[in-house]
């Protein structure tokens, strides 16, 4: 039997005040951007530059996102922008996107070759369009069967963060 010696109380709550320490150095910069970008995103974006997580606005944003979106006059437009719009920073700017019924407004999956698009023109040799629902919401490409090969018919642009470009909108200073 290997024996050891208990570290001492004193010693045991230093290891701990050790640990919560570092713990606090490594946090605070994520928890910091959180809490003033909950608070006020132009100012997170303008200090942070670019950062590619998509947020959920804030209820600051819900009116200029719904003016930058021309939802004004819609029945419960307030609720439905702040359930359906989401923020990113890029260049040091907010940036919106209102993801509606089938945007993901996430980074594009721009893949040449998917293998559900590939077994669905396998299986539909000459359809003219590959439906979402097989491509996924996110892809950058719109998608046809040719004699049972998947081709590419058309590409959206991204920008320079690999996001669907026309997607987002740049929110005013």
């Amino acid at each position: 039997m290997i024996g050891f010696e208990r570290p001492s109380r004193a010693g045991h709550r230093e290891s701990s005040r050790l640990i919560v320490f570092i713990l606090a150095v490594v946090c605070a910069p994520m928890t910091a951007f959180s809490a003033s970008a909950s608070d006020d995103p132009a100012s997170s974006c303008a200090s942070v530059g670019t950062d590619d997580r998509v947020r959920p606005i804030t209820a600051g944003l819900v009116a200029p996102a719904i003016r930058l979106f021309g939802m004004q006059g819609q029945s419960d437009e307030a609720r439905s922008m702040q359930e359906s719009t989401v923020y990113r920073c890029m260049r040091s700017a907010v940036w919106l996107c209102n993801h509606g019924a089938n945007l993901t407004c996430a980074k594009a999956d721009t893949r040449l070759s998917i293998p559900s698009v590939t077994a669905f023109c396998q299986q539909n040799p000459n359809e003219a369009f590959v439906p979402m629902v097989v491509t996924g919401h996110d892809v950058n490409h719109s998608w046809g069967c040719v004699r049972g090969q998947a081709r590419v018919k058309e590409t959206e642009e991204l920008d320079e963060r690999g996001f669907i470009a026309d997607q987002w909108k740049r929110l005013a200073p």
